[in-house]
């Protein structure tokens, strides 16, 4: 059996990335095609697998953003030559599930999320937009959604990351999905019986985020909140905090290294956004660290409420207030759970139990 495998681009090692390592570690003699590949921002030993680039790889550095390349896209998958592949494994949240494949071959489609900024969010992420840069892009994301719910036919079987997930590949492409949580490398991360007294923020300092929620709640409580993390937010966001500098602080970009520690350490982490699944909270959680997250998206597929964390329904200030308040108060009566418990959910998403789950689908078309 020939084994292929396509990627969005790898140009950073975000959490798609990290999934795409577990793959190469099952497959490691499978070539990996991308449109983008900057192997500097990679990680050994993805970096030294057998990649395959696109035309856009061709353009001038200043030029290879795959934010700006969204239009190409369609065109540069299409282009990859697969026919020799009897298995096709795509990892998307775009446009790679859109590659051609020979009639026998079977095409496994990871998927992330259906494109969230052509479907679900599309008003969200048009809003701000103004004049001609409004109109092209209302054109191209009207293209983007007839050529996506197309191209989705191509794919013969879809593993989603979460149960939002699996609703909206049947909402937007009539597709049945299993579901199958990333991988996360939980023995990385240790626990400590003694916390500290700091809930903690790790993420992205972006709006939808709405790390604002954290704060704001925080400063409400006179609790005090590490956050950690850059972004296009970040001034903003300091800027609420002015004059309550002594229960709000920012960290900045950390290492690995640096956010492990900071985890095995905190009383709980704060998740206020919605995810499509939410790595950092399985993290949390394989630190012995309890999670106080918004109960949408992802967070229904990792949490149990007032056992491994808090869920809250509103997305607000007062939202989040009232969970803190009520996680304190369970706390004190010792009614969550332990560390060493918490860590052991964490382990129901472990790589090995991926990789297992993973080629239970693959056994299903007695693929050997």
């Amino acid at each position: 059996m020939k084994v292929a495998i396509v990627h969005e681009w790898l140009t950073n090692m975000g959490g798609s990335e990290r999934v795409i390592s577990v793959f190469h570690e099952i497959f490691p003699e499978a070539p990996i095609y991308t449109t983008l590949f900057e192997p500097e921002k990679i990680d050994l030993p993805l970096r030294n697998a057998d990649i395959r680039t696109s035309f856009l790889q061709r353009l001038p550095k200043p030029l290879r953003k795959h934010q700006r390349l969204l239009p190409f896209m369609p065109y540069a998958f299409e282009q990859f030559d697969l026919s020799e592949y009897d298995l096709v494994i795509s990892s998307s949240h775009a446009c790679a599930k859109g590659v051609l494949t020979r009639a026998d071959a079977l095409h496994v489609c990871y998927c992330y999320t259906p494109m969230r900024y052509a479907w679900d969010m599309y008003h969200d992420y048009i809003a701000p937009l103004k004049g001609l840069k409004r109109w092209f892009a209302i054109w191209q994301l009207h293209e983007i959604r007839i050529w996506d719910q197309t191209n989705a036919q191509r794919v013969d079987r879809f593993i989603s990351i979460s149960q939002s997930v699996a609703k909206r590949i049947k909402k937007h492409y009539s597709a049945d999905s299993k579901v199958i949580a990333p991988p996360v490398n939980v023995a990385r991360f240790r626990y400590m019986d003694d916390r500290e007294d700091y809930y903690l923020v790790v993420s992205r300092l972006v709006g939808y985020k709405r790390v604002d929620i954290a704060i704001e709640a925080c400063i409400r409580l006179k609790r005090k909140l590490l956050v950690i993390g850059i972004g296009e937010e970040e001034k903003r966001l300091k800027a609420l905090c002015e004059g309550k500098e002594n229960w709000i602080n920012f960290l900045d970009w950390q290492s690995e290294e640096q956010v492990v520690d900071y985890l095995a350490k905190a009383k709980a982490f704060l998740f206020p956004g919605e995810e499509d699944f939410g790595l950092t909270m399985v993290e949390a959680l394989a630190s012995g660290c309890p999670v106080i997250a918004y109960g949408r998206g992802g967070a229904l597929d990792i949490l149990r409420d007032e056992e491994t964390g808090i869920l809250f329904e509103e997305q607000t200030v007062g939202g989040m207030v009232s969970a803190i308040e009520r996680f304190e108060q369970l706390s004190g009566q010792n009614k969550m759970h332990s560390p060493d418990l918490l860590r052991k959910n964490a382990e129901k998403f472990s790589i090995e139990n991926f990789k297992e789950k993973f080629l239970e689908v693959l056994d299903c078309y007695n693929m050997e």
